[in-house]
């Protein structure tokens, strides 16, 4: 990111942040944060940038240049940015027909989407084999409903099947592989799945091994990576198939809390190079995936509020906002966090103020869990100051329970 404003800094809250300031706020594509407030036009929004997006796809291509990059919409599906993505990305990851209408829209081609999810509704089905996308199967069932929609409409079905390891991706903050797992067909039941395929109707155009994700150890993604590919050389020993594409995933993990490292891509950049070596017969007939999401727009992304009401209760002062886990709930750390930790936060509109306060961050829910921050050391604030979370591109707004106790929806910007 440019740094030629004046008074203008870098804040890394976290390793992988560059959010600038300017004039003492927060500043994003050379606005502050309160300008980018009357733009908005209210408060809560979410704020995402265009250049550190940027950044983060252009770092995965030098790493990984021999590999496709996906975005899996999931993360983010909001259509502008999804469209901004899709003009870098290889192809694009659905997880549902609402997700799907914005993939298509995009500049990626129908073959260039799959769809992901182990609950597709016989709609969704029909809705992705009329568009030509593939589907990766989760389950036998799901495989004879395909066959019977395509057959009735006598078009030919994309297949990737989904393949549940016998192998778990260790570190990882979200297991989606190895086990007993809703997601996937057990590699020890994949017979029944072989023989279908026989059918005219299915066409098997790659796998998708995903065993999990924000992952920052890097030598826990290289051993999920090695067991990937020996996985997929003795099933091709034991199916004698071809596929055009092996989704290995994506599990990169981003920092969140004190303590988290940045993932070093390096390592595992170079451990790939070695597979591409070792199984160049595969490789050279075959595109090989990373499906990203989180790592490509997580940390870039801010989530915005502003300071209604400041007290104090038995020596605990309180910022009341008017955001919380309605609008945030990973931040309120009610998304899949066991202990719950601060996201990095700031005083947006003071980031140079020396004087510093502990508080406690609260939405305006009437719950106590709507808690945004926890004994936390800010900026004094004042009511009317403006609440930057960060790392709050992913999984924020689309992820809260954004009707809960009926308060006003955020907006979305992308700058």
């Amino acid at each position: 990111m440019s740094n030629k404003a004046t008074n203008k800094k870098v804040i890394t809250h976290a390793p992988m942040e560059q959010f600038a300031t300017l004039n003492g706020e927060l500043s994003v594509a050379g606005k502050t944060i309160s300008e980018i407030a009357a733009i908005a036009g209210q408060t809560p929004f979410y704020l995402y940038s265009k250049a550190i997006i940027d950044e983060n796809i252009k770092r995965l291509r030098q790493q990984f240049p021999q590999v496709s990059l996906h975005y899996a919409i999931k993360a983010n599906p909001m259509p502008q940015l999804v469209s901004y993505v899709a003009n870098q990305m290889d192809g694009l990851d659905v997880a549902s027909g609402k997700e799907l209408k914005i993939a298509l829209a995009s500049s990626i081609k129908a073959k260039d989407i799959s769809f992901a999810g182990p609950g597709k509704s016989e709609q969704e089905l029909a809705m992705a084999i009329a568009s030509g996308i593939s589907i990766n199967i989760e389950s036998l069932t799901e495989l004879e409903r395909i066959q019977e929609i395509a057959s009735n409409v006598n078009k030919t079905a994309a297949i990737a099947i989904r393949i549940n390891p016998d192998f778990e991706l260790k570190s990882s903050g979200m297991k989606m592989g190895g086990g007993s797992q809703q997601f996937g067909i057990d590699v020890e039941q994949l017979d029944p799945v072989f023989e279908l395929l026989q059918d005219d109707a299915l066409s098997l155009k790659g796998l998708h091994i995903f065993t999990g994700s924000q992952n920052l150890n890097p030598d826990a993604i290289i051993a999920a990576h090695d067991n990937i590919f020996a996985l997929v050389k003795r099933l091709r020993e034991k199916y004698h198939f071809q596929i055009d594409h092996l989704n290995i995933g994506g599990g990169l993990g981003i920092p969140y809390f004190p303590g988290d490292k940045h993932l070093e891509l390096s390592p595992i950049a170079d451990n790939l190079n070695r597979l591409f070596k070792d199984y160049a017969q595969l490789v050279n007939s075959c595109e090989i995936i990373l499906e990203l999401g989180r790592y490509i727009v997580g940390n870039a992304g801010l989530y915005i509020c502003q300071v209604t009401d400041k007290k104090i209760s038995r020596d605990k002062t309180y910022l009341v906002c008017n955001g919380g886990l309605h609008h945030h709930l990973a931040a309120s750390g009610n998304f899949g966090q066991v202990i719950r930790k601060n996201y990095p936060v700031a005083i947006a509109n003071k980031m140079d103020a020396l004087e510093k306060e502990l508080v406690n961050l609260v939405g305006p829910l009437c719950t106590p869990l709507d808690i945004l921050a926890s004994k936390m050391k800010l900026a004094k604030a004042e009511i009317g100051d403006l609440v930057a979370i960060y790392q709050s591109g992913a999984y924020g707004f689309s992820a809260s329970p954004r009707d809960f106790l009926s308060h006003p929806e955020p907006l979305e910007l992308l700058l």
